[in-house]
């Protein structure tokens, strides 16, 4: 007996598919909203005034190898979402990496998440160390180069894990991904199934450069005024770990990663970090299925720093809208939704799952 794949498609048919396919294709292409007229705007409105979906949570904390702990954030089923129920347990799982100081409470995780439950996916937040709400033990964070971590987190839960895993990263977690896709070449592909990179600060230089001038410090001043509370916290913890009063005194992230980042992790030095850290060159060794997505007009990433097709593997695709801001991709009428990202990162990741 002939499958339905062994039958004719009549032509009424072919062009029905490509219509649809025209379709979803153009739906996915990025614009920004006239009433969202600039870079800022489209990066500052989703993350503070954006209405959110409802996403509740069930914490797990994990022991680390090197005796710290991490909590996770396993998304639970509300009875009232497009799939109320739980997973089914083979159905894939979606791992999200925040960005810096970040969490599962950050409106990228809520609209990603709450794709990953709709979709029928079990989905999961892994928090880096300090972030999810209570401080770690040990005398160091996380930052832009810790594929280790993401190694041992994906890995464990790759053994855990009955169906396909995928995995995402924001700004910073996108960063560390895309680090450890390419470190890890092939070998990745044991783990996850397909990847996706959100405004990933590929080029951490140029990335810093564009957060200690101009608007971009207003952005910095966010970020250092919660570090510098969390730097103050494990100063309590292990007293001389570092100059209090030069890390008070640090005006942009340069400075800060010079006195807290960088010596607590290893690094000589910002600059030693910061090369370090920079994925760019590795992503011409990235053998899993990448989708890296980077608005072109991200305030924390010139676009001149963007790869360019031939700089990226076969496995990398590349989007990279004019608008969008950083994690921003907000759609629609005021006051607009946030969507569009989970839309887009949900229908690549898709297609590179095996449902069997």
């Amino acid at each position: 007996m002939s499958s339905t794949h062994d039958k004719p498609v009549s032509s009424g048919t072919a062009q029905t598919t490509v219509a649809a396919a025209v379709e979803a294709t153009v739906e996915l292409l990025y614009r920004a909203p006239l009433w969202l007229p600039n870079r800022h705007a489209q990066t500052i409105v989703p993350s503070l005034f954006a209405r959110r979906p409802a996403v509740s949570f069930r914490r797990e904390r994990w022991d680390t190898p090197d005796g710290d702990f991490i909590d996770l954030d396993w998304v639970v089923p509300d009875g009232q979402s497009a799939a109320p129920h739980a997973p089914a347990v083979d159905a894939p799982l979606f791992v999200l990496f925040h960005g810096l100081e970040g969490s599962s409470g950050s409106h990228y995780a809520a609209t990603l998440m709450a794709a990953a439950r709709d979709y029928g996916w079990h989905g999961v937040v892994p928090h880096f160390r300090s972030c999810s709400g209570t401080m770690n033990r040990l005398p160091r964070f996380y930052h832009l180069a810790d594929s280790n971590e993401v190694d041992w987190v994906l890995r464990r839960l790759r053994a855990a894990h009955r169906g396909p895993v995928v995995a995402a990263g924001v700004s910073l977690g996108g960063n560390v991904l895309l680090r450890w896709l390419g470190e890890r070449r092939e070998d990745a592909a044991s783990v996850v199934a397909a990847a996706a990179a959100i405004s990933t600060p590929i080029d951490v230089h140029a990335g810093g450069r564009a957060l200690s001038q101009g608007f971009g410090l207003v952005y910095t001043r966010s970020f250092l005024k919660t570090l510098k509370q969390k730097a103050d916290q494990k100063l309590a913890q292990f007293p001389g770990l570092f100059d209090r009063n030069a890390m008070l005194a640090s005006r942009t992230m340069y400075e800060f990663d010079n006195v807290v980042t960088a010596p607590l992790h290893g690094f000589r030095d910002t600059d030693h970090y910061w090369s370090s850290a920079t994925t760019r060159p590795l992503l011409p060794h990235i053998q899993v299925p990448t989708l890296v997505l980077n608005a072109r007009n991200d305030p924390f990433l010139p676009a001149e720093a963007l790869p360019s097709r031939h700089e990226v593997s076969a496995a990398v695709e590349l989007d990279q809208p004019r608008h969008g801001g950083h994690a921003g991709f907000m759609t629609g009428p005021f006051p607009g939704r946030i969507d569009w990202l989970s839309r887009r990162v949900f229908g690549y990741l898709e297609r590179h799952v095996d449902h069997g």
